[in-house]
């Protein structure tokens, strides 16, 4: 749809912009300030704002275990992702006592994928933030911090957001400039639905992830390894034949632990490879479709499709609103056709990531990611195979070689990855198991689309 707006010379030099968007967001925003049922407010106003504050901007020394450390790569729209793999030590946490997380402060990325913001929930586990986001502490008595996180997801703060930088500059959101976001108020039973919709989704969030878990330990447990048997030494040595056999000398290929878990597993139960004559799925490639089909979230089109690369895949699911989208016409040449109960892997990066696909999932998966379609096997009990430190993790690590420094696994190798096969009644567990937490991610994208459609709907309207 066009617009048409007349901006005076003053206003121009004023401004310092020549960009129609800059001024035609201006017009959108005025329409608040002459409405009796909002207020437009700034952040940073002292009704609105308690308090703001980054992470420590020194480098991080990360530990096996310990504090969750929460990146701004680990936020994305409405959700944390919590398999990242980076903690700090208790000691360092308490440390940084600014920027350590409480129920309901909205963090807010402001470097890299800018302007994703999510609320940190009641029951959430301790952890801490880099410099590379905010938490924002909300005056609850004024306005709903559920509300403002999900505000924050708006079309009309991306667009503020896109009218703060011009093209020719790296994008930094800074205390000022969050400050200065303009934030429309509702009634407050408006604040209070969408309020109770994240508060839902947040639920069918924790719950799903519950469960996968709770799966994928029951799947090791019935895997009947005994710890006894593994080999945790740390220095081996190899022989000449093995490393022919394999043409590989990448010494995780070979770390006793690795190889003796798996040695178990195959005396103790029929094993399959993944893909091949007696394989139980099917695989397939992801495209690069090139960064010059790329588009953002304020220049797509309602048709647009989710272009999914390995970041994008998170807490065993895909992104619902990551960096880019592609147009439907590429959609529809590339015809990848990924489906419902389709399982992401990723082989590219951040190996070893896993995702199932879900009825609300409509995408382009890159050229990072295998796209793997169970064939005579049940697709949730093969996304706990995969997914599995034993089984999955572990055949990844083993397999992954280095290009200069970036990581890669090569199909090849997922494809010969063996996958064992457990008795009938524990398939079926495991696989009920798994459709109740995918069930309850697909309500939560449901949910997410729900608060969405309605914010951009009622402020646009």
């Amino acid at each position: 749809m066009l617009h048409f707006k007349t901006a005076y010379k003053s206003k121009i030099e004023k401004a310092g912009r020549f960009d129609a968007r800059y001024f035609y967001l201006e017009d959108v925003l005025q329409k608040f300030n002459d409405r009796e049922d909002f207020e437009l407010i700034k952040l940073g106003n002292p009704k609105v704002l308690k308090t703001i504050t980054d992470g420590e901007h020194a480098g991080q020394n990360f530990v096996d275990k310990g504090i969750l450390f929460i990146k701004n790569s680990s936020i994305k729209d409405f959700d944390i992702s919590l398999n990242d793999g980076f903690y700090i030590e208790k000691w360092k946490h308490e440390e940084q006592k600014r920027s350590n997380l409480k129920p309901k402060d909205v963090l807010f990325t402001t470097i890299g994928h800018i302007g994703s913001a999510t609320i940190v929930p009641e029951n959430f586990c301790e952890a801490n933030i880099n410099q590379n986001l905010v938490k924002i502490e909300i005056n609850e008595e004024y306005i709903n911090p559920y509300y403002v996180a999900a505000y924050l997801n708006s079309y009309l703060i991306k667009e503020q957001i896109n009218c703060l930088f011009t093209g020719n500059i790296h994008g930094i959101l800074t205390y000022p400039k969050i400050k200065n976001l303009e934030i429309v108020v509702p009634p407050k039973v408006f604040q209070e639905n969408i309020a109770n919709l994240f508060k839902k989704a947040i639920e069918y969030t924790e719950k799903s992830n519950e469960i996968i878990a709770n799966a994928i330990n029951k799947f090791e447990e019935y895997l009947e390894i005994q710890e006894e048997l593994i080999d945790y030494s740390k220095t081996y040595s190899i022989n000449r034949d093995s490393l022919l056999k394999n043409n590989n000398w990448i010494p995780k290929l070979y770390l006793p632990e690795y190889t003796t878990t798996l040695e178990e597993v195959e005396k103790k139960w029929e094993t399959k490879p993944l893909v091949g004559k007696d394989g139980v799925a099917i695989m397939f490639k992801g495209d690069e479709v090139g960064s010059d089909n790329y588009s953002k979230y304020l220049e797509k089109n309602d048709d647009d499709v989710p272009f999914i690369r390995t970041s994008d895949i998170y807490n065993w699911q895909v992104d619902q609103n990551p960096d880019f989208f592609i147009p439907i016409e590429i959609f529809n040449e590339l015809e990848q056709k990924i489906l419902e109960n389709d399982i992401l892997f990723t082989k590219d990066g951040r190996i070893g990531k896993t995702a199932y696909i879900t009825s609300e999932d409509r995408l382009i998966a890159s050229s990072g990611v295998s796209i793997i379609r169970a064939k005579n096997i049940d697709p949730y009990y093969l996304f706990i195979v995969l997914t599995s430190n034993y089984i999955g993790q572990f055949q990844s690590i083993q397999h992954t070689v280095y290009a200069s420094t970036i990581p890669h696994l090569r199909e090849s190798k997922i494809s010969n990855f063996r996958i064992p096969i457990l008795p009938k009644e524990k398939i079926e567990e495991l696989s009920k198991m798994t459709k109740t937490a995918m069930d309850l991610k697909n309500k939560r994208k449901k949910l997410i689309k729900e608060i969405r459609q309605t914010i951009n709907a009622y402020l646009l309207s």
